[in-house]
């Protein structure tokens, strides 16, 4: 997938490095958790909003806002009843927090540009890398069957080996997916973790 950058960094002076430029993350817009927030802050204001427009018209308040009025006068901080509804509002709080400050989207993978300048994003999806990866680690000699998980930090991989030595599989499966995971053109590369196990005797 693409995306417009967020910025452009400054141009390199002739004769100089490029400047190191810091690749972002791909970030959710998080349009479910927003919907339902501001849902939930409509319904309320407009409550509010009709018992004082009714109050101001000479009509009587809401039963419900004359109860919780007459509660929270009678009520502690420290009543049951206030602690749960103070724990619950500030986990609602929390979470929506850690919505909007994490990026999500963690199923993306953002790719190195070709040039920097050029104000395009590109992202890749963990399950495509990791069936690319895949395909690189049933290449080798003597692996029978390969499951490949790939994250932000690193690939692990399983393999079965079904002739060879362990060892040597596991070396030219490293040498393998090091090569591959470059191709990607990641802008974070992960490292990979190989494991290799012996397969089955009836599965050889």
């Amino acid at each position: 997938m693409t995306a417009p950058a967020p910025d452009r960094a400054p141009a390199a002076a002739p004769g100089h490095a490029p400047a190191r430029v810091r690749i972002a993350r791909f970030r959710s817009a998080r349009r479910i958790p927003a919907a339902l927030t501001a849902l939930a802050v409509l319904g309320v204001a407009g409550l509010f909003l009709y018992d004082l427009a009714a109050v101001r018209a000479g009509r009587p308040g809401m039963q419900w806002r004359r109860d919780l009025a007459d509660q929270l006068g009678r009520q502690t901080p420290a009543d049951p009843w206030v602690l749960v509804a103070a724990g619950v509002l500030a986990v609602a709080g929390a979470l929506l927090l850690f919505l909007a400050l994490t990026p999500g989207l963690r199923r993306i993978l953002s790719m190195r540009p070709p040039d920097p300048q050029d104000g395009v994003r590109a992202g890749l999806d963990r399950k495509a890398a990791a069936l690319v990866l895949r395909d690189r680690a049933m290449e080798v000699s003597g692996v029978r069957s390969a499951r490949v998980a790939v994250r932000r930090s690193r690939v692990a991989v399983r393999a079965q080996s079904h002739f060879r030595e362990l060892d040597d599989v596991r070396a030219d499966l490293e040498e393998v997916l090091t090569v591959g995971i470059g191709e990607l053109g990641l802008a974070h590369p992960p490292q990979p973790r190989v494991r290799v196990t012996r397969a089955p005797v009836g599965k050889r």
